[in-house]
């Protein structure tokens, strides 16, 4: 069985990356205006029904563009919209969203509102059995995202660690350095398997969703947190800088690491799912 990514969901990282890079190459900034720009990419309407303006795919796809935006720091209403809002929309707003003509956020049962000084509009959801596949598609997306901050954080201590010499020598080539950035890459590619587990069961609505999306959020939000703390240190004075990217990735996955809860409320969760 094949559980790589199509050719075309690959198309679609390739295009994600390359456009991702040149507009927002690693600023964090809010980027409200770039919604439309986004709808014109054809993202935000990635699976919204064709009748109502969309691609009408699915979930796995929309998973490419939350790692990529991770990756590239973006800073703008997505996922607020795609990721969490867009279920809960009527068939006209989802039409909205496909042209890019306006932007949500959702007022969940015991969750702040994200980004809600970016969207058009907040959604109230206030019943806790509707909230839940909701909730379970945010927490996937932000797994998803959490791999994306996790691998460039990585691929900036790789980079630094090549170039950067000591005694006359890369400081890569020390063990001190070396360790670190092999321990990152352990657990960013456990977070991106558990992210991309959690994103295949959000999309096929497996029983299965719950667990899984509380396990890659909790797993991938630590993994990110550490892999931006390594490279910060690997990079030395420079990484703890103002004007460096990695304090912007490393405060973007502390919110998340935050969000909607911390890795032992969300752990208690599959502890429960396996024990009883």
């Amino acid at each position: 069985m094949d559980f790589s990514f199509s050719p075309e969901q690959e198309m679609l990282r390739n295009e994600a990356r390359r456009y991702l890079a040149e507009r927002l190459p690693g600023t964090g900034e809010a980027d409200r205006a770039g919604f439309a720009e986004l709808a014109k990419l054809g993202w935000t309407g990635i699976s919204v029904p064709e009748s109502a303006g969309g691609a009408g795919l699915g979930f796995l796809e929309e998973a490419v563009l939350f790692e990529e935006m991770g990756r590239a720091l973006y800073r703008g209403p997505f996922f607020a919209t795609v990721g969490l809002a867009l279920p809960a929309l009527d068939h006209e707003q989802q039409r909205w969203v496909a042209a890019g003509e306006r932007t949500y956020s959702l007022a969940l049962p015991g969750w702040p509102i994200p980004d809600g000084d970016l969207v058009d509009e907040v959604v109230v959801v206030e019943d806790v059995e509707a909230a839940a596949p909701l909730k379970r598609r945010a927490l996937a997306a932000l797994a998803l995202e959490c791999a994306g901050i996790a691998g460039k954080a990585l691929e900036l201590g790789v980079e630094h660690a090549k170039t950067r010499e000591q005694f006359g020598k890369p400081i890569g080539s020390f063990q001190a350095v070396s360790h670190k950035l092999a321990d990152t890459y352990v657990e960013s590619e456990l977070a991106r398997s558990l992210a991309y587990w959690a994103a295949w069961c959000v999309a096929d609505d497996s029983g299965d969703a719950e667990v899984a999306a509380a396990a890659a959020k909790s797993y991938a939000a630590d993994a990110a947190v550490a892999a931006c703390e390594r490279s910060i240190q690997v990079h030395g004075g420079i990484g703890f800088t103002w004007e460096h990217v990695l304090h912007r990735y490393y405060k973007r996955a502390m919110w998340i690491q935050a969000f909607a809860g911390y890795a032992s409320s969300h752990r208690a969760l599959v502890a429960r799912s396996l024990l009883d």
